[in-house]
């Protein structure tokens, strides 16, 4: 038997897709929600990641603690995370725990209770967690770095909310946002591993059942801000550094090539920025850079941690390989070395079920489609070379376009 991807749309409007993988003994599961902080208003900025937290106080059929043993005590796992486009919720379990994991995944999204008593305790865990990221400096510029890069638009806002904003949620708002955005033609449940597709239909079809009907929510297109400079003072020891640029997006047909670049440049520990400004002239402990991709757009950013009298050093130099980039080919050898990079991640990552289940459904929900693992090596990583990633350096790496964040010692 090989392995085997199907799709099944329900009658409520349910996307099912499902990977049958039967040489392993897990399956993955995850319930996909088209609702993040991209989809708040500044009122309510925080609301979709808060309401993450409170599907797991309690649901019509579970306590918070039967909740959270419900996987555990199987030796399986159940979490959730909240992104700018994106709520998911997931389950890894054995094969014969098929149907825990879609009961326990239907009770949280179609179930919770959403009690005042336990809203008014979760503002105090989520302003805690808002207070961490605060004393993690690399976090917290990245968060700065995105607002300033998209300001006053919701693609900006940072996903936890704000201070302001988790004081004042009420029930009231948190039902109002679960009943616009969960709702089944906004979903998309995935699932990889050791199973049958028609029963997890079977599963699907008698758990997940909605009251909720979905609303539209209006996206606005973003608009980048460009050469945007900002120093800011805090209690820190180091120099906080965050440069970047809007990048591509999600669909954009040159996301390879970005991502190549993004490999070169700080992708890890043989990366040229790594090699320069850590290895060479030891002034950073941390240097990186990472892209994000959404719908409509992306962002391409570098993140250093230098001392305080250095950081215009590491600066200067972030920028010189910048600009080496953009002015000469790189070696033919290095490209070769930067499409197996890319192979080799792609392919051993997909040696997960999880990573499986998550590509399922992120191919369905940008590209309403599967792509084939050979259309991505034969037509988007092996076609990678030193011309075609001058030509994407040229157009995303526009000096001019940079924007530079920093958190400095206030002493």
């Amino acid at each position: 038997m090989t392995n085997s991807i199907q799709k099944t749309i329900l009658n409520n409007g349910l996307t099912v897709i499902s990977e049958t993988i039967p040489t392993v003994r897990s399956i993955s599961l995850g319930i996909w929600i088209k609702a993040g902080s991209r989809h708040e208003t500044k009122n309510n900025n925080g609301i979709a990641h808060f309401l993450e937290h409170m599907v797991f106080k309690g649901t019509e059929h579970r306590s918070a603690l039967k909740i959270a043993r419900s996987m555990e005590e199987m030796g399986g796992s159940l979490n959730a995370y909240t992104s700018k486009e994106l709520t998911v919720y997931y389950t890894h379990s054995l094969d014969s725990h098929l149907s825990k994991s879609v009961n326990i995944l239907a009770d949280l999204v179609c179930h919770p209770l959403f009690r005042q008593k336990d809203i008014d305790k979760e503002k105090r865990v989520v302003l805690e967690e808002i207070s961490a990221v605060k004393d993690t400096p690399d976090e917290y510029i990245i968060d700065i770095f995105q607002e300033k890069l998209f300001p006053e638009q919701s693609l900006g806002y940072p996903i936890l909310g704000t201070e302001e904003t988790v004081t004042n949620f009420d029930r009231k708002q948190l039902i109002d946002f679960w009943s616009k955005l969960y709702c089944p033609r906004n979903m998309v449940l995935s699932a990889a591993g050791n199973l049958d597709h028609e029963k997890l239909i079977a599963l699907i079809e008698k758990k997940f059942i909605f009251q909720n009907n979905c609303h539209a929510v209006k996206i606005i297109p973003p608009k980048p801000a460009h050469h945007v400079r900002l120093e800011l003072k805090e209690a820190v020891n180091q120099s906080h550094i965050c440069v970047g640029l809007d990048g591509l997006s999600y669909l954009d047909e040159d996301r390879y090539l970005l991502l190549a670049l993004n490999s070169y440049l700080g992708g890890g520990m043989s990366s040229r920025l790594f090699q320069v400004i850590r290895e060479k002239y030891g002034l950073a402990y941390t240097v990186y850079s990472f892209v994000d991709f959404f719908r409509d757009t992306g962002i391409f950013s570098f993140y250093m941690g230098t001392e305080r009298t250095k950081h215009q050093q590491a600066i200067d130099l972030l920028f010189s390989e910048i600009e080496k980039l953009i002015n000469k080919p790189i070696k033919a050898t290095t490209a070769h070395r930067l499409r197996e990079q890319l192979k080799g991640n792609y392919l051993l990552g997909l040696e997960s079920t999880h990573r499986r289940m998550t590509r399922l459904a992120k191919n369905e929900i940008y590209y309403k489609r599967q792509i084939a693992l050979d259309e991505i090596i034969k037509k988007k990583i092996n076609p990678i070379n030193p011309n075609s990633l001058l030509e994407i350096a040229r157009k995303i790496f526009i000096i001019d376009h940079f924007n530079i964040i920093q958190l400095n010692p206030n002493a």
